[in-house]
């Protein structure tokens, strides 16, 4: 549970748990299963299903008490006590959950070891910034996301360098912009500052901008101070005034400008094009984005090796030898298929000669890249590579690889061969997931065919809830855009 376990009587099987915190109720939960544990750290041990443990072991064993004491040193004391990491099959909803004491987090994310890296320190940054100070309302939950985003990279700066921490914000704000082009600049939840009123649907702000554009705000206050470091003292001020309450945006703003009385002099809370204010409530794209540059030794083969392949005429053989993909970092990779990607559908010229080059280099790769490369088969109607699509979704049942894939087969010519797969894999599907994709596959038809669904209650919360979430999906915003982690 997520919480501290003080007894367990073996005689009646019966655990106990106690909390010594306050913490708001979104933050209890409560897993069982066959599950064994594992330390990987003085206060942190891994449980999962026995045959996930060692891969978990492998994956994460000293890693976790890096990062505490990276955001220790940045933010202050760890007061949760213990830092443990359950992993949940791949049909858990999120990638993961910050519960105090114990994070959720699927298992289909330890084939990625770069994006393990980053969900994981996401929910450790969350330790001091959703769960000592948690946001009031969910109108505000940048302040929640914005905060833990921001804390995440300072400590993957500190651990991994700036180089790699620029290169994820690029993908990440690259999918913020790709996000934005899809819902319009004038969308309500934009805002930081959502307002939960009729037409705006809670579940859309599960989104982007909650995440990245609330980063950019906090980054931004950042600067203003001149030193990241400064402004990392402001922040433990913060947590130490505020912990174990709810806050609004007001309260992290005026605290802030108490903490440095010379930039409330210089009212920067009113500098023109860049107010506050405007900040929280104007609809679009972040007001001002980070430097990058420090991640160019990163970024800049991505950018290179993309206008290779999108020049007219393409220089196939210089593309294909100026980069061996099996020698770059995975976001490297992501982020060259997400260029790809928004430029589909592409010559069949250049989607040929992609496939000759990369397909079987990207057939051994970790799910993240795969499902790009697979999207950009379906985008461009690449038949050779179909039966991969096919293959990737017998075995694939988490959310955040299925939805994107049926997503887009069902906007294009390929919705039979996605009903196809679909009969044949829904019984392994969660009942959630299941409905979802029957929505997706349903539009344009009259009606779905029957689909049985005997183990799917349609009357249950969950279900309730599902049709919120089908809503944002039905809205044409990729799962994959999402950086879906609590």
């Amino acid at each position: 549970m997520s919480a501290t376990q003080s007894t367990y009587l073996e005689e009646e099987g019966v655990y106990q748990f106690y909390m010594e915190y306050p913490v708001p109720a979104y933050l209890v939960a409560l897993v069982a299963g066959d599950l064994i544990h594992a330390d990987i750290g003085p206060r942190s041990r891994v449980w999962a299903e026995p045959c996930l443990l060692p891969t978990a072991i492998s994956k994460l064993s000293g890693m976790v008490e890096r990062w505490l004491s990276a955001a220790e040193s940045l933010y202050g004391p760890y007061i949760w006590g213990r830092y443990d990491i359950v992993f949940l099959p791949p049909s858990f909803p999120i990638v993961a959950m910050e519960n105090p004491c114990l994070t959720f987090i699927i298992s289909s994310i330890l084939e990625s070891d770069e994006f393990l890296i980053i969900d994981v320190i996401h929910e450790v940054a969350h330790s001091w910034f959703g769960n000592a100070v948690t946001n009031a309302t969910w109108e505000e939950m940048w302040l929640s996301e914005g905060l833990a985003t921001y804390a995440q990279r300072r400590i993957t700066t500190e651990t991994y360098g700036a180089a790699f921490t620029c290169l994820e914000t690029a993908f990440r704000l690259d999918a913020l912009h790709r996000q934005m082009k899809l819902l319009g600049e004038d969308n309500p939840v934009s805002k930081l500052q959502v307002k939960l009123e009729p037409g705006v649907n809670p579940s859309n702000l599960m989104n982007l901008f909650t995440y990245e554009k609330g980063y950019c705000f906090v980054y931004y206050l950042s600067q203003l101070c001149g030193d990241p470091r400064h402004f990392d003292s402001f922040l433990r001020a913060y947590i130490e005034k505020y912990k174990f309450t709810s806050v609004v945006a007001q309260d992290l703003l005026d605290s802030f400008l108490n903490f440095f009385p010379e930039l409330k002099e210089q009212c920067v809370e009113s500098k023109a094009g860049l107010e506050f204010e405007r900040w929280l409530n104007a609809t679009g794209p972040p007001l001002a984005e980070p430097d990058l540059s420090q991640g160019s030794s990163l970024t800049k083969p991505v950018e290179n090796l993309f206008k290779l392949w999108t020049t007219e005429p393409l220089d196939s053989a210089a593309a294909a030898s100026s980069v061996d993909l099996t020698k770059w970092r995975t976001f490297q990779t992501v982020l060259f298929l997400d260029r790809l990607l928004d430029g589909s559908p592409l010559p069949h010229v250049v989607i040929k000669k992609l496939s000759e080059c990369y397909s079987s280099q990207l057939d051994s790769m970790n799910a993240e890249i795969r499902i790009r490369w697979l999207q950009i088969v379906v985008r461009n109607d690449y038949y050779p590579d179909l039966y991969k699509v096919r293959r990737f979704l017998e075995n694939q049942m988490s959310r955040m690889y299925t939805i994107p894939l049926y997503e887009d087969l069902c906007t294009g010519t390929l919705k039979s061969f996605a009903l196809e797969i679909f009969y044949q894999t829904q019984n392994q599907l969660h009942p959630n997931l299941r409905k979802t994709i029957q929505q997706i596959l349903s539009q344009g038809l009259n009606p779905l065919p029957a689909i049985d669904t005997t183990a799917v209650t349609t009357d249950t919360p969950a279900m309730v809830l599902e049709d919120k979430v089908s809503e944002a999906t039905n809205g044409a915003i990729s799962l994959r855009d999402v950086n879906v982690s609590a």
